[in-house]
């Protein structure tokens, strides 16, 4: 069972933010590009990653250790920036868990901001989601969508392969072109017709150019960080009882559960700026 321990007074504060990975520095970049002056700490449980072949209760044990650990650090809030975690784990959290461990926090995750507009992107209501297998075989993001666009038709297809590309730096080779191309394909296959594809994994980001390469040039390809961060900035403004526990002196604290020097090499891939982390058992 999990005790719901004292807050660390350096991180008080802090927005937290958790990735299985490094993934979820994407959707952070962007957060603190729109909400600059919020502290902020970053949870990469890199030692357990990837998440996106695990079973939902390890995913679930997994994710909810992680926001633990971060409302001990003093964080209200807490943003699942990782599709598989928002996927197999957020609604138990929610609904079960917080209630228990710490009713006045909050955990919220990236699937329902961004199945909450799509639907005002696409001209001819066809859909296409690029994510892992993990997130395509919960469903997650075609339950959603259709909660708020019925109307819309959506398409899905797993690319497995596209997060060790990018964790291995070989996301600009020649040789990413071949499982980019192959998937593209293959989700277009489905419908000729979607106008509007979502990169539904957040390393996604970082292989959109080529992506681009392989789709007609009217489709419209959406990555998650700017829709989650303009989501969030919206969601403190609606709940100023979470907003005015934030601390707001622009710090950033970044952790990971495995090795620190190689997180900080790969972690500037995706956050755009030099990360100095520190390590965390769990």
């Amino acid at each position: 069972m999990l005790i719901y321990s004292s807050a660390n007074p350096i991180n008080t504060g802090a927005i937290g933010v958790f990735d299985s990975g490094y993934g979820g520095l994407t959707v952070l970049k962007e957060i603190v590009r729109k909400l600059p002056q919020y502290n902020y700490i970053y949870l990469g449980d890199n030692s357990r990653a990837p998440y996106g072949n695990r079973s939902f209760e390890t995913v679930y044990h997994y994710t909810l250790q992680c926001v633990q650990w971060l409302f001990d650090q003093g964080c209200p809030l807490v943003i699942l920036a990782c599709n598989t975690a928002s996927a197999k784990a957020l609604r138990t959290i929610q609904q079960n868990d917080l209630p228990k461990i710490a009713p006045n926090k909050r955990v919220l995750g990236v699937i329902r901001p961004t199945s909450e507009i799509i639907g005002t992107y696409t001209k001819n209501n066809k859909v296409g989601i690029l994510a892992t297998k993990g997130t395509v075989q919960s469903q997650s993001y075609v339950i959603e969508i259709n909660k708020f666009f019925p109307h819309v038709q959506v398409e899905q297809e797993a690319c497995p392969m596209w997060v060790p590309l990018v964790e291995n730096k070989e996301h600009e080779s020649h040789g990413a072109d071949y499982f980019i191309r192959k998937n593209v394909s293959e989700l277009l296959k489905k419908d000729r017709d979607i106008d509007t594809i979502l990169l539904a994994c957040t390393h996604y980001p970082l292989l959109k150019k080529k992506i681009e390469e392989y789709v007609p040039v009217d489709v419209t390809i959406l990555s998650q960080g700017e829709i989650v961060a303009n989501s969030l900035a919206d969601y403190l403004e609606r709940h100023p009882e979470i907003e005015q526990q934030l601390a707001q002196f622009a710090h950033r604290r970044f952790y990971t559960t495995d090795d620190t020097a190689d997180f900080d090499s790969q972690a500037e891939t995706f956050f755009g700026e030099p990360v100095h982390s520190e390590h965390i058992d769990l």
